[in-house]
């Protein structure tokens, strides 16, 4: 592994550069997280906006700089919500980020996904490593597989070093596959667009602790890739989460505070979070 200080130079101006244009950021997002998802695209520096309804939602993607598709709760009125989101994006050459929620759970998110997929052209698609493997095996990467457990990431398949060659060369093979970024979120994060491979090691357990906190990230990457390219949007987003949870937490520690004061410190920390921040704390390696 070797510390990229170039790649995080060229990317430590998203932030400022987000700020500055505070894109519309359309998300699908699922009912459980639609709050958190908009404070933090807020709080980052863009603009969100929620609509589900499916016969408005070409004017929003026109109106959007990127567009984002979270299918934690697959509602019907949704799911063609979402094909009409990934069908304009593609017309129009939007940015789309798809956050497969729960793959490998039912056969209902299986077919929506490759749907979705086949009718779409994403920019990144962002999952725990649970959702990336499942994904892996629709498309005959992986061959074995795995076992899901709900919305969060099983045991066996939460990133270590211990597994994180094996993991780093999957997700590569899944990224060439889509022609697409690859991103995956755990203690070590996994980034790919199959010709570079990234990690990212910032992560805090605190963060399984909070509802929404990967759904926050998949919006927040939807809104860096509204002014970068899909790549360096999945390092900037991964980085400027992990890293207002690691500021956040070390809050919580001090003020000997639980989970709820916590997710309050990450909403405050992505408000405050800027090119310093990035470059200080952030744990960004090649391999």
């Amino acid at each position: 592994m070797i510390f990229d200080d170039k790649r995080l130079n060229d990317i430590s101006n998203n932030i400022e550069l987000l700020r500055k244009s505070s894109p519309l950021i359309h998300c699908i997002t699922n009912y459980v997280t639609i709050n958190d998802c908009a404070n933090a695209v807020l709080a980052i520096g863009a603009s969100p906006a929620m609509a589900n309804e499916a016969p408005e939602i070409r004017e929003f993607v026109e109106l959007a700089g990127a567009c984002v598709i979270n299918m934690g709760t697959l509602l019907d009125n949704q799911i063609e919500a979402m094909k009409e989101v990934a069908i304009h994006t593609k017309e129009t050459n939007t940015p789309l980020v798809i956050d497969p929620i729960a793959l490998g759970v039912s056969k209902l998110r299986n077919d929506t996904t490759m749907k979705l997929i086949k009718l779409s052209n994403p920019s990144i698609i962002r999952g725990n490593m649970s959702e990336i493997k499942a994904l892996a095996n629709l498309y005959d990467v992986y061959d074995t597989k795995s076992k899901a457990k709900g919305v969060d990431v099983s045991d066996e398949d939460i990133i270590s070093q211990n597994n994180l060659e094996d993991n780093v060369e999957l997700v590569s093979q899944l990224a060439k596959k889509l022609n697409t970024v690859i991103n995956v979120s755990g203690p070590i994060d996994i980034i790919s667009d199959s010709t570079n491979n990234y990690i990212i090691d910032n992560g805090e357990a605190i963060m399984s602790r909070i509802t929404g906190s990967g759904c926050m990230l998949t919006s927040i990457l939807g809104a860096f890739c509204s002014v970068t390219n899909p790549l360096d949007a999945a390092i900037t987003g991964s980085l400027a989460m992990a890293i207002s949870g690691q500021l956040a937490y070390n809050k919580t520690v001090y003020n000997r505070e639980g989970s709820g004061s916590f997710r309050t410190y990450l909403i405050d920390e992505l408000y405050n979070m800027n090119d310093e921040k990035l470059l200080k704390y952030s744990k960004l390696y090649g391999v």
